[in-house]
């Protein structure tokens, strides 16, 4: 993107993915404005080197001013933990942003969604996510839309279910949901793809899967853990342990709320794989394999 002096909007940034972006982007010599709907809540290192703006994207009145004199602007926000008709909010909230970016000029929009093949089977946790994207790439602002597996890094919600559980548990009764492939990525990675994004040719209104190295499944993610964790674990599957009742299962031993674990847990059954490789093309990140992703996350601990 071609300006000046470049002011980026980064929405979620307490969140875990937009607490690691801020930092990069400030590398860049960029200017950062922080959306938050409790500025209390951000790291301290954040709050004190962006300007920190009050807003909530379900507040279409607050979004104005967050968004005047914005270039860009980062949509990393996730509403499934707050109610039951997340899906509702989650439309909404994509509809107001996109309606006061668009009213302030603002250039590009750049989304974090999930992957998943809409056949009509997806879960509710991936058909908002997807559909949070349309309605961004629909809005009549350029939007840049990354769809993504797994993340691995220490702090990610969904790699944090599978330490816990794997730390936890020596006998686990698994259900079938292990054996569905997913394409997990490393969070060096991710965040990569999301700076890059920033300096793509203008035009540019388009989906990008991306993803690590390998296809494995979610069962082989916990082995891999395990063994460089150096546990011993053994992974009995049956075939009667619903999504319904795993996430139920997992709410036990691990960290993570009742709510968001089994929507988690509902998206596991569908498969998360890279079917479009026309990143590689674009992008000149070139994702790390799944040994690799784990062992770079364990030196966070």
């Amino acid at each position: 993107m071609n300006s000046s002096e470049p002011l980026v909007l980064v929405t979620g940034a307490s969140g875990y993915i937009g607490g690691r972006l801020i930092p990069l982007l400030q590398k860049k010599g960029l200017a950062i404005r922080c959306l938050a709907r409790t500025p209390a809540k951000l790291d301290f290192r954040l709050a004190t080197s962006c300007e920190v703006v009050s807003g909530d994207v379900l507040d279409p009145s607050s979004l104005a001013s967050a968004m005047e004199g914005v270039t860009v602007a980062y949509y990393l926000v996730h509403l499934m933990g707050t109610r039951a008709d997340f899906e509702t909010q989650d439309r909404q909230a994509a509809k107001n942003f996109a309606e006061a970016a668009k009213s302030a000029g603002v250039r590009r929009l750049i989304y974090l969604g999930g992957l998943g093949v809409d056949d009509g089977s997806l879960s509710p946790h991936l058909r908002s996510r997807q559909e949070v994207g349309k309605i961004l790439r629909e809005s009549g602002v350029e939007c840049i839309e990354f769809r993504t597996s797994i993340v691995i890094g220490i702090g990610s919600l969904s790699f944090d279910l599978v330490r816990a559980l794997t730390d936890r548990l020596p006998i686990m009764i698994c259900p079938r949901w292990l054996a569905t492939p997913t394409q997990p990525i490393a969070i060096d990675d991710l965040l990569a793809y999301l700076v890059e994004a920033l300096d793509l040719p203008t035009g540019l209104n388009r989906i990008f899967e991306i993803g690590g190295r390998d296809v494995v499944s979610y069962g082989e993610i916990i082995r891999e853990y395990a063994r460089q964790r150096k546990l011993r674990r053994w992974l009995i599957p049956v075939p009667v342990l619903t999504p319904y009742l795993s996430s139920l299962w997992l709410a036990l031993v691990t960290p993570a709320s009742a709510e968001v674990g089994r929507h988690l847990i509902e998206g596991l059954k569908n498969p998360t794989v890279v079917t479009d490789h026309s990143a590689a093309e674009v992008f000149s990140v070139r994702p790390i394999g799944i040994s690799d992703a784990i062992a770079k996350a364990l030196q966070q601990t």
